[in-house]
């Protein structure tokens, strides 16, 4: 089966431009604009023998796609390995064509073979909260509890932005002023776990609409890169979005993350957005980040609902 590749990625994209203008509250996980270019262009490398995808068109347009992440187990590295027993699914419809989510599900029944089956809908959704159900689907109630790995979508109007205050000797940059190794390894100081590599960083920056100017990052006094973050701009609806945003662990607490998302703010408000969105963990056990971005005037549109089938 053919991969997944940049001619279908953009086409997703489009659909996601027309959700976003239209019902926003409705954007599923990591199928914003953004969401679907990180996701694609960091994971392709490793992931991609794992992907299945389909898509849904009428009258000659993007109605629904899905995007199916089957099993797999991929060296991480030292030994390790990055693995997922489940399948899982990333899908969009557009909001006139909702009752196209059965075939989505009726196609990863059959991709997804006999394996549980994992997909998200929106607290919003109501009508495809419905299909779901029907298909076989329930709330899973680990994922969706006060613990849980759920995802809420934030969104916030570029007006009133303060200004950013750093502390002294810190600064701010773009990935034009350094090395892509090191915008990697600011990354990586952030996240971990990560397995971002400057291979999967050469796609990123070759992936729309990636631009260096709004990958922006803040160097310590001793030039470490302490946080880092990138801005997808959508000109078409005037909106850019976070993804992702990560401060080293050495200097979390010290304000750095909320510079740089008024300085990024400030900087997608000059290139021509006029709103901003971001995910985040939603559960209360995972407060630090949606406190963060709650502090710089984001609110929360959606929530995930995440659905669970379990193989028979």
């Amino acid at each position: 089966m053919e991969n997944l590749g940049p001619t279908e990625l953009k086409l997703m994209q489009g659909l996601a431009q027309e959700v976003t203008a239209l019902r926003p509250e409705l954007l599923n996980g990591d199928a914003t604009v953004g969401e679907l270019a990180w996701v694609w262009a960091k994971d392709f490398d490793a992931l991609s023998p794992s992907w299945r995808h389909r898509l849904w068109f009428t009258d000659g347009r993007l109605a629904a796609w899905g995007w199916a992440h089957l099993p797999y187990r991929v060296a991480r590295g030292g030994g390790t390995f990055r693995e997922s027993k489940t399948a899982n699914l990333l899908w969009q419809a557009h909001p006139g064509r909702a009752a196209l989510l059965a075939e989505i599900l009726d196609w990863y029944d059959d991709v997804a073979g006999g394996v549980d089956r994992l997909l998200t809908v929106q607290s919003a959704d109501a009508q495809s909260q419905a299909i779901v159900a029907a298909h076989g689907y329930a709330f899973d109630a680990e994922a969706g509890s006060d613990n849980g790995s759920w995802v809420q979508f934030n969104t916030r109007e570029l007006t009133n932005v303060p200004d950013p205050m750093l502390p002294e000797g810190f600064r701010f940059l773009t990935a034009g002023d350094v090395a892509a190794a090191d915008a990697v390894k600011a990354h990586r100081d952030a996240w971990h776990l990560s397995a971002f590599t400057e291979h999967a960083f050469k796609r990123v920056r070759r992936t729309w609409p990636y631009r260096a100017d709004l990958h922006v990052l803040v160097a310590a006094p001793d030039g470490t890169l302490a946080a880092t973050a990138i801005i997808w701009l959508d000109e078409a609806t005037q909106t850019a979005e976070f993804e992702p945003v990560g401060t080293h662990r050495d200097f979390r607490r010290r304000g750095l993350g909320t510079a740089l998302l008024l300085h990024g703010m400030h900087l997608a408000r000059a290139v021509g957005a006029s709103r901003m969105l971001v995910a985040c963990l939603g559960a209360p056990a995972h407060a630090e980040a949606r406190n963060m971005y709650y502090g710089v005037g984001f609110r929360p549109i959606s929530r995930d609902l995440p659905q669970i089938k379990v193989a028979r």
